[in-house]
């Protein structure tokens, strides 16, 4: 068996960890004998190896502290070896010179974790109850966060302690306890500076809101505000996808939106939108919903926290997925814990009748897919000399089904025979979670852009056009997508920064979007092959400019089907062609593709020539199954659900509020008739 090299990310670590290991070892040992020049090397290694570990090996950071050998030990590992050094040079009485030094190194490091402590205290009453963006949160007292140097003990252990260490060092090859004693005052110097720096934030007068008030500024927004239906979301860094493909259907929706959160990391993985975002990362804080005049809540996706936004009574809760694909995932037992499930088209419905997963027809509604509403109708065989095929594939899940996802199986087979045609052009769009579980599909993916990057190298390309109105269109869209943050801004910082944005900006968006992904795909060199990971161009850009989209049984054939362009789908499952299609009724209108990618020039023929294509009128006949009638339209009939679902929401309500009163009447009651029986007696 062929030995397996290291990853080179692995490999560095291992030579950082090593390199840093070997220093304190030589300090050591210079330290004992003594031996100034080893010492000088050693130390200086040591603190070469600190700084490169923090600017690109972080990761072997917090493999050292879960080793109980963080920063602040190795910092004092490394000044307590020089002093042993310079306490072993020289034949004076070097305990009565450097006493006074090593109690000033102790009072550094004291102050260090004085700082240290402070800078908690600032972190707790900048961190907020209530998170939000779009929202103006002046009246919170919001400020700048202190310098991020002041608020990471490692960095700043490194930054104040260095004049001390070097100054131990200078003091080493004349054995002069001067430098020393200059370098260690300067520490305390620094690190007295950071402490009144981080104390004037304790002041009354610098603080945010406390979190009472906090809680009161935020009641009193919901009550001017009043929403009416929100976006409820919680997941992973990778995971906002999920949401931000809801917020277009949402801004158009009647009423007032709001999105709601719950991880306060999650409020700036959110696209640019014009729509209140508040994040409540506390079930007690969350609960305050309940009392507002907010009535549906849309879910996009399950997590572990949407059981505690279902316990509000007042809030009628729909799941609308992410995305859906004959997949077990698209009828996840979870969706009967929602009041209504709300689905693109026929195939959904049938899908969860079919599933028994406790969903009643009842609660299904089916809204189309109002994200599809841009996406371009086919318009017959590509135009110019390249045929652009977009392959899709979708990532391996969690269940480790081999035919979740073609990229280990076939995706360098389709691709290869992709290639081969000199008359395509391949945009190779992989999944954001590709390689995630299974190392072999995130290997796959790494290939597969060798063998588009190799292609391109041998094609003769024509050059960009427009590349400068590209540039000028990408800096606009910038400007009006992204919030320039100061470096080392904190939350807080950043929730005043993103307040109430400028009026008109979500269509200034738009049109900055579309001329956009107009100018980018005009700027490409004809021809070239392209991998496609950024958030721009989207996926229903790509869709717009494919001619052919080859993918894996997921929602994304099934929204590609809105252009009733060809599609085809690789069969990496084992099972029969007839069965496949059996199995996966969105694969009904698809070419399917074996692994061995041996159909693919039979494929690209049907595209270029439609009078060869057989699954024309099927395709047609699935869109309508799948998304739904073209009228009205699917953010029409999203409206039509939100508004039903409102109406229900407020009719709950009333009859809760009816009920309790007729008891609150029925339990005052008695005791008005005993009080008018005790007056009327006689005395």
């Amino acid at each position: 068996m062929p030995l397996s090299l290291p990853r080179p990310p692995a490999l560095s670590k291992g030579l950082a960890a090593v390199a840093l290991a070997a220093a304190f070892a030589a300090q050591a040992v210079a330290a004992l004998l003594p031996n100034v020049p080893l010492l000088l090397a050693s130390t200086a290694l040591s603190l070469a190896v600190e700084g490169v570990l923090y600017k690109w090996q972080r990761g072997v950071q917090s493999l050292f502290a879960k080793s109980h050998a963080d920063i602040t030990v190795r910092h004092v590992l490394r000044d307590l070896l020089l002093v042993v050094g310079l306490l072993r040079l020289g034949e004076q009485d070097r305990e009565t010179v450097y006493a006074p030094l090593v109690v000033g190194l102790l009072l550094f490091y004291v102050l260090h974790f004085a700082v240290q402590a402070v800078s908690v205290l600032v972190r707790r009453t900048r961190t907020l109850p209530v998170v939000t963006r779009n929202i103006d949160a002046s009246a919170l007292r919001l400020s700048p966060a202190p310098a991020a140097l002041l608020r990471r003990p490692g960095q700043r252990l490194l930054v104040f302690g260095l004049p001390a260490t070097a100054g131990l060092l200078a003091a080493a090859p004349g054995d002069d306890p001067v430098y020393a004693a200059v370098g260690i005052a300067l520490s305390l110097v620094l690190c007295l500076g950071g402490l009144c720096a981080l104390l004037l934030r304790l002041l009354p007068s610098r603080r945010p809101a406390g979190e009472e008030e906090v809680l009161a500024w935020f009641d009193q927004w919901l009550a001017e505000y009043r929403p009416t239906a929100g976006l409820y979301f919680s997941g992973g860094v990778s995971s906002a996808y999920q949401a931000n493909m809801w917020l277009e259907p949402l801004a158009h929706i009647e009423g007032k939106p709001i999105i709601v959160l719950r991880e306060r990391f999650m409020v700036q993985k959110i696209a640019a939108t014009d729509i209140p975002i508040v994040c409540l990362p506390k079930v007690s804080t969350l609960m305050r919903l309940e009392h507002s005049t907010l009535q549906v809540l849309i879910h996009p996706s399950n997590s572990g926290k949407t059981s505690q936004v279902l316990r509000i009574p007042t809030i009628r809760h729909t799941f609308v997925n992410h995305g859906e694909s004959d997949k077990l995932s698209s009828c996840n037992p979870y969706a009967k814990a929602y009041d209504e499930v709300w689905v693109a088209g026929p195939a959904a419905r049938e899908r969860y009748a079919l599933a028994e997963v406790g969903v009643e027809d009842k609660d299904v509604v089916e809204t189309g897919r109002p994200q599809l509403d841009g996406v371009l109708p086919h318009a017959g065989p590509p135009k110019g000399a390249y045929t652009t095929v977009l392959y899709a594939p979708t990532w391996e899940g969690w269940d480790g089904n081999p035919g979740n996802t073609s990229v280990v199986a076939a995706g360098e087979n389709l691709v290869r025979a992709l290639l081969a045609d000199p008359g395509v052009r391949l945009l190779y769009k992989p999944h954001p979670l590709t390689g995630s579980v299974d190392p072999r599909a995130g290997a796959a993916d790494l290939r597969i852009r060798e063998l588009i990057r190799a292609a391109n190298r041998q094609r003769q390309q024509t050059q960009p056009r427009a590349a400068g109105e590209l540039a000028r269109l990408t800096a606009e869209l910038e400007r009006l997508t992204t919030s320039v943050f100061r470096s080392g801004a904190d939350v807080a910082e950043r929730m005043l920064v993103q307040s109430a944005p400028e009026p008109g900006r979500a269509e200034a968006v738009r049109r900055a979007t579309a001329a956009w992904e107009e100018a980018y795909w005009a700027s490409l060199p004809a021809g070239e092959h392209q991998i496609i990971t950024d958030a721009r161009p989207t996926l229903y850009s790509c869709f717009n400019v494919a001619d052919l989209l080859i993918s894996d049984v997921s929602s994304v054939i099934s929204d590609f089907l809105a252009s009733e362009k060809p599609y085809a789908v690789a069969n990496t499952s084992g099972l029969p062609e007839d069965a496949f299609r059996t199995a996966f009724p969105t694969v009904a209108a698809a070419t399917v593709l074996t692994p061995d990618a041996t159909g693919v020039p039979a494929l690209l023929e049907t595209v270029r020539h439609p009078e060869r294509d057989e699954l024309a009128e099927a395709r047609a006949a699935l869109k309508l199954r799948l998304l739904g009638p073209a009228e009205p339209s699917s953010q029409e009939r999203f409206n039509a659900a939100v508004r039903a679902l409102c109406e229900e929401a407020r009719e709950h309500r009333a009859r809760v509020a009816e009920r309790l009163t007729r008891e609150r009447l029925a339990a005052e009651l008695p005791g008005q008739r005993t009080e008018a029986a005790v007056s009327t007696a006689p005395r």
